[in-house]
């Protein structure tokens, strides 16, 4: 097996395939929501324990994903 081809030997690169991202980061934004929703239905434990920065990674995760969605929507048009 050879490791390098000459430029006269290759393939052609395939096209790029079209896909529409947005709805990939819809998904994503979706289901950081749904965490959240679920995390504050069990707020008093999860403050008694300690652990109320989980509620800070949803809300970023939620502000990220929509930001992406922005620029994925920008760079789409």
């Amino acid at each position: 097996m050879r490791l390098w081809l000459k430029d006269s030997e290759r393939r052609p690169d395939p096209s790029p395939v079209k896909t529409d991202d947005r709805k990939a980061m819809l998904v994503g934004v979706s289901l950081w929501l749904v965490a959240l929703v679920v995390l504050l239905a069990v707020l008093g434990p999860l403050l008694a324990a300690g652990n109320g920065l989980w509620l800070w990674t949803c809300v970023v995760g939620i502000a990220l994903g929509l930001v992406g969605i922005l620029y994925t929507n920008w760079r789409h048009t």
